[in-house]
């Protein structure tokens, strides 16, 4: 039997919709049949984009669209002083780390001047080949195997950290060394009579990650590591200040805290650079990816001298295209515009007042449950009657938003919250045309 993944099928488009579209849009979708199965379209009526600025993304019918999704972007679609960075790299050299260069040197020292305590950082092509590497350096460090992982994490697509993510539904095997806990949800925390608040959330959370490292230790495979996104992404995007107790546990058991800032990382939550900060901790491993390079691919996984010298000296390892002087010269310019351009505090501000025109907005809508979110990452839930998460009906504001050429997608174990997460360079005048979609969206049955 078929089964389809949660997290890549939310709002998939699929053969079924192919009846109503026009001739070049079904040409281009039938052509799409040499790629393979695996690979998705969004929505009913698939976008065929040919150009982007800012936050901004054109058709190819010049048609304007408010990119409300793609945070791989960060810093805005065809961000000049990116562009230019690349053009001039590839025009001079492009090889890789085996050789001496300036770039990757400079930009290793102010990425970690970014990240408290880290003096070690290696790099790679995509979120999922750093967080399986941060995974392999977690075990040698610490002589063990197991690792904790959230209920609806995606930590990438290799089939090491494949294995530690089960938003990928039911046709991936979570591997028996992993061990799965509930997100730290304030709802689901009360329900177990805990208080609502990020202290009784925070206790609840890790008393499910004390009894996941006590499994694994039962079952001898000890602790290595747990692996969260810090904004809980997939899970459906969750507060801060709610790590420290289920840390500690980990760290007391011998295992280290790894923040996959392949989400919340460079500046996305506002208050502060990295997502995991945000809950008043260090974390043992970093890793990036999505927005470090602008859309070039470009990742990294950062740590302490001591967690990598036991992987360093017994493992050759070497990544060809990591870290390559062009991939690094994007990198540096989103780092520098990020800086230049004020986008940290800029996403904070910003972020805040969104949230408050979509609860405006949500105040005349009894489907919308809560707005939730942080910097300009936000979550929107769509509920029932009595509360319930109608996950039907977020898909149908999904396609209503994207009528009215507004992109975004959904998340959270029940495929019920809209997932806002557009590139920072976002504008007041962006979030007026999103809650006037979102509004008109709502309002039709």
């Amino acid at each position: 039997m078929t089964r389809r993944s949660s997290i890549l099928d939310g709002n998939s488009f699929r053969a079924e919709n192919a009846a109503g579209l026009d001739e070049r849009t079904l040409a281009l979708a039938g052509r799409r049949e040499m790629l393979g199965p695996a690979y998705r379209l969004f929505y009913r009526t698939p976008v065929h984009l040919v150009r982007g600025e800012k936050a901004h993304l054109f058709d190819a019918d010049g048609l304007e669209y408010l990119d409300a999704y793609n945070n791989v972007v960060s810093v805005g679609h065809a961000h000049p002083r990116v562009v230019a960075a690349v053009a001039e790299q590839a025009a001079a050299l492009n090889t890789h780390t085996r050789y001496l260069h300036e770039a990757i040197l400079r930009y290793s020292e102010e990425l970690l001047a970014t990240l408290p305590g880290m003096d070690r950082v290696m790099y790679l092509c995509t979120g999922s080949e750093a967080n399986d590497l941060a995974i392999r350096v977690a075990r040698y460090a610490t002589g063990h195997r197991g690792v904790i992982v959230t209920s609806e994490a995606y930590h990438g697509n290799t089939d090491l950290v494949s294995g530690m993510s089960p938003a990928l539904g039911g046709g991936q095997a979570v591997h028996p060394e992993v061990r799965v806990v509930p997100a730290p949800d304030p709802a689901l925390a009360a329900a177990d009579g805990f208080p609502a608040t990020p202290e009784g959330t925070s206790e609840w959370f890790a008393g499910h990650v004390r009894a996941a490292v006590a499994s694994l230790d039962e079952a001898g495979d000890g602790v290595a590591a747990l692996l969260v996104d810090a904004v809980f992404s997939s899970d459906g995007i969750f507060p801060a200040r709610v790590l420290g107790p289920a840390v500690a546990a980990v760290r007391a058991a011998g295992g280290l805290f790894v923040a996959d800032e392949v989400q919340p990382g460079f500046a996305r939550t506002g208050e502060e650079f990295w997502g995991h900060l945000r809950h008043g901790l260090q974390a043992d491993v970093v890793t990036t990816g999505k927005p470090m390079g602008n859309g070039i691919p470009v990742s990294a996984m950062a740590t302490r001298a001591e967690v990598l010298e036991p992987f360093a000296t017994t493992v050759p390892y070497f990544n060809t295209f990591g870290g390559n002087p062009v991939s690094i010269a994007a990198a540096q310019a989103v780092l520098d515009v990020i800086r230049d351009e004020g986008l940290q505090a800029h996403a904070l501000t910003l972020g805040t007042s969104f949230r408050a025109e979509l609860s405006r907005v949500a105040a005349g809508h009894d489907e919308v449950g809560e707005v939730r979110g942080v910097g300009l990452y936000t979550g929107v839930e769509i509920v029932g009657e009595s509360g319930e998460p109608d996950a039907a009906r977020a898909l149908d504001v999904v396609e209503g938003l994207r009528d009215r050429r507004v992109l975004t997608s959904v998340c959270g174990p029940h495929n019920n919250v809209l997932k806002v997460r557009p590139p920072l360079p976002f504008t007041a005048a962006d979030i007026a045309w999103f809650c006037e979609a979102l509004d008109e969206t709502l309002a039709r049955p």
